[in-house]
């Protein structure tokens, strides 16, 4: 089984010391973020064949890295730097200070621990075409030699995403949108030619139909069983994920929606900042709950 930690929320970020407790209790309770009932998902020693941890900040989270190296279990770091505006970030480390903690991880875990994501990209006023280009050749720049994967996806836009761009765009005084096709396309190859300039395989999230035909564009796995494996020196196992149509790997996600606080004005996986930030200061870390919405009860285990 290979665990997600978490598109959810960010762990590494928030909440290092909540997965050291859980990492020690060998196991983590998961909300049903679709009602129904919770699941209890085995963490112990030898039911965990690889991790895959998402994160805008590695850097609270170091020693728990040394943790999982310790029980000899390989893991990857999903790790985006965007260095978007405040308006649209509103409180991720500065891109100078990710770039060095992903070189950070790169000498210490190895060349293939780390994965630099541009994503998602979102088209606005402060954020044209232009800036793009030149902030993705600039941190791809800087990142040849310590990744060798870049992942990007085009922002898709739901109903809580596009109410907190709004809000963001009325108080900050830009505006965003969502252009068509063929202009995502034409960016998408322009960033795949600066990647492959910078040797770096650049890889489409979920996007298949914007990347086709596109050179140098391929699909991305960001659950990436194939890396894990080249990580581990052994074959990790893994079925494609159900109902995606992607290249990641099946895995089972230990983080809870609305738990965030960094404020990604974009964000999909979180309802209302203020929200998140209330259920961050009361979140108990010796809790089997990340969100505490659900007491351990009668579940399943995964």
């Amino acid at each position: 089984m290979i665990v997600s930690a978490s598109y959810r929320t960010d762990i590494p970020a928030f909440y290092a010391r909540w997965f050291q407790e859980r990492l020690a209790a060998g196991e983590a309770w998961v909300s049903n973020p679709y009602g129904g009932r919770p699941a209890r998902i085995s963490l112990a020693r030898g039911q965990v064949d690889g991790w895959v941890f998402w994160t805008r900040n590695p850097l609270p989270f170091a020693e728990a890295l040394e943790a999982v190296a310790a029980r000899g279990e390989p893991f990857v770091v999903q790790m985006t730097v965007l260095g978007y505006p405040r308006a649209l970030d509103v409180a991720v480390i500065p891109p100078d200070r990710a770039l060095t903690a992903m070189a950070a991880l790169r000498h210490r875990h190895g060349p293939h621990a780390v994965v630099w994501r541009h994503d998602p990209i979102v088209f606005s006023s402060l954020t044209p075409p232009a800036w793009h280009r030149e902030t993705f050749a600039r941190h791809a720049r800087a990142l040849r030699g310590v990744v060798d994967e870049v992942v990007v996806s085009v922002m898709q836009v739901y109903a809580k995403s596009r109410r907190a761009l709004d809000r963001q765009a009325a108080r900050h005084g830009f505006v965003w949108r969502d252009p068509p096709d063929d202009e995502k396309r034409a960016l998408l190859a322009d960033l795949a030619a600066i990647a492959a300039e910078e040797r770096l395989r650049f890889s489409l999230c979920g996007q298949a139909d914007l990347g086709r035909d596109l050179p140098g564009v391929s699909a991305a796995a960001c659950v990436d069983a194939a890396r894990l494996s080249a990580i581990a020196g052994r074959l990790i196992a893994a079925r494609p994920r159900p109902h995606r149509p992607c290249g990641c790997a099946e895995s089972r996600d230990i983080g809870a929606y609305d738990t965030c606080p960094q404020g990604c004005a974009y964000c999909y996986a979180v309802r209302s900042h203020d929200g998140a930030k209330r259920r961050h200061v009361e979140h108990d870390p010796a809790g089997a709950f990340l969100d505490r919405r659900a007491p351990p009860g009668e579940g399943g285990l995964l």
